[in-house]
């Protein structure tokens, strides 16, 4: 194995030790505080290093490293490898390979946030000569505008750029193998269309100069780059059949590049995945960040406890416990990516429920579980050490006593459910008894409020006055909310028989 010699003011650190926290990432109104964790629990600690451990050995990986996420700072990482005295640390660069994809949709996502697209719009709209002009750019951040899975020619991971100097280069006869927005179909190549629209609309300028300014600089993530920079990890193929390794090449992908052309580091990763809980009003909103996460399209095949987001994967985690090598237990909600390039694999997944997340990377081709030794780092913390709930404290600035009014029970016929005020004049929606659609409203302007998840996502909520101006009853989408159940007098569509309750 080779790996670049640290900068002379870093100590490498021992392996699978667990290294100092580190605030890695933040938000103006990042929820928690430093002192509300503390450092890990040693039997914690101990877990994360074995489990760590289990996979380098079992997947016989020339070299791993592991990091564990929470509350926006890493609070845990560790390192494994085959040869001694050559122990990676935080800095050294490995290839991570898909992850770049996650990069890729916060840019298209910044444009969308810009008002420069629609992620609505066909991608011919703003990009010509594409071989499915009319899938639209959600689709292509989703895989789910039936492009071919890999680009035309030779394994293009192994091989240069050059072969596919032009975007045409890059399909084949038939470019597209199923119809737009029929299924999910992973496609390499859309990625590479995603790329050439931020190129697009930037103005010409390239996609990785503008990765560069507009969200690796803002977060501190001076180690990301489309190409290695001492030091890094060479990257290896390990034989099936005995303890031998061959060296992988590691190529420009050129144009291929936004589908896995990032190489990066684990203090890097660490800064990312806390983006990719809390956003970062820099580069991308919490909003945004969360709109990614939410399943864009139906799963491969009959796998429903995996999908898709706008440019992130998506898993329920089950079974298996947390100390081998099966996934981790207990039905978590995933997002995040793997990633594999010769040479090397990656994951990185994230809790937002818990703000915890697990990466691990490792300098070979096939072999480590990778994705399951993500995913168990991030179990072990969120099971053994559960996040700490927030304090409660009271809404700030003055008190609009017009919604304040607004809240307490309403009745939908004769269900009731409660209205509650949260924080910048949101609403929230619950049934009271039994089973029911809740919701969270967020305000607009215009005094109306708009659903953010649930069956009443993107549905909008209207105060309906008397003449008077006294609040007559709630409108949700043509659902009646009255103040009381099935009164005669009430709003109620198709009227109340006029004797009422009876016994």
């Amino acid at each position: 194995m080779t790996i670049a010699p640290p900068a002379e003011s870093q100590e490498p650190e021992p392996a699978g030790q667990a290294g100092p926290e580190r605030t890695v990432g933040s938000a103006p109104d990042a929820p928690g505080t430093p002192d509300a964790y503390g450092e890990l629990l040693p039997q914690t600690r101990r877990e994360l290093l074995r489990r760590l451990a289990v996979g380098q050995a079992d997947g016989r990986a020339p070299s791993m490293m592991g990091a564990v996420v929470r509350d926006g700072r890493a609070v845990w990482t560790g390192a494994r490898t085959s040869v001694p005295g050559e122990v990676p640390h935080g800095d050294v660069q490995y290839r991570i390979g898909s992850l770049t994809k996650t990069f890729v949709a916060v840019m298209v996502m910044r444009l969308r946030d810009e008002g420069l697209l629609r992620l609505s719009d066909p991608v011919g709209t703003h990009l010509d000569g594409t071989p499915v002009p009319d899938a639209t750019i959600a689709q292509l951040l989703s895989h789910s505008s039936g492009l071919a899975a890999e680009a035309r020619g030779p394994w293009w991971e192994r091989t240069a750029g050059e072969l596919r100097p032009e975007r045409a280069d890059l399909f084949g006869d038939r470019p597209q193998r199923l119809p737009a927005g029929r299924r999910h179909h992973y496609s390499n190549p859309g990625y590479a269309l995603l790329g050439a629209l931020v190129e697009r609309l930037r103005d010409g300028e390239a996609w990785g100069d503008v990765l560069r300014r507009e969200v690796l600089e803002p977060l501190g993530m001076g180690r990301t780059a489309l190409r290695p920079e001492m030091p890094y990890a060479g990257g290896w193929a390990v034989h099936p059949w005995a303890d031998a390794m061959l060296p992988e090449p590691a190529q420009d992908t050129g144009l291929m590049g936004p589908a896995g052309q990032l190489w990066s580091t684990l203090n890097d990763l660490c800064r990312w995945a806390a983006f990719l809980l809390r956003g970062d009003d820099r580069v991308l909103s919490g909003a945004s960040v969360a709109e990614m996460r939410n399943p864009a399209v139906a799963p491969e095949h009959d796998s429903w406890d995996a999908g898709y987001g706008l440019g992130v994967q998506l898993a329920r985690s089950s079974g298996g416990g947390t100390s081998g090598g099966g996934a981790a237990g207990g039905g978590r909600q995933l997002a995040g990516h793997t990633g594999s390039m010769p040479g090397f694999l990656a994951a990185l997944w994230v809790d937002a429920k818990e703000d915890v997340a697990g990466i691990a990377l490792a300098n070979c081709t096939s072999g480590p579980a990778i994705s399951s030794v993500a995913a168990d780092l991030l179990e072990i913390v969120a099971v053994r050490e559960p996040r700490i709930p927030e304090p409660w404290r009271p809404l700030s600035g003055p008190l609009d006593q017009e919604l304040l009014a607004l809240t307490g029970p309403w009745y939908w016929g004769a269900h009731p459910f409660a209205v509650r005020l949260k924080a910048e004049r949101a609403l929230e929606l619950a049934p009271l008894t039994g089973t029911g659609r809740a919701s969270r409203f967020r305000a607009e302007p215009d005094g109306t409020w708009t659903g953010l998840d649930g069956y009443y996502v993107g549905e909008t909520l209207r105060v309906v006055r008397t003449e008077d101006g006294a609040v007559s009853h709630l409108d949700l989408g043509t659902f009646i909310f009255t103040r009381g159940p099935y009164e005669p007098a009430g709003p109620v569509p198709g009227g109340v028989d006029v004797d009422g309750w009876r016994v």
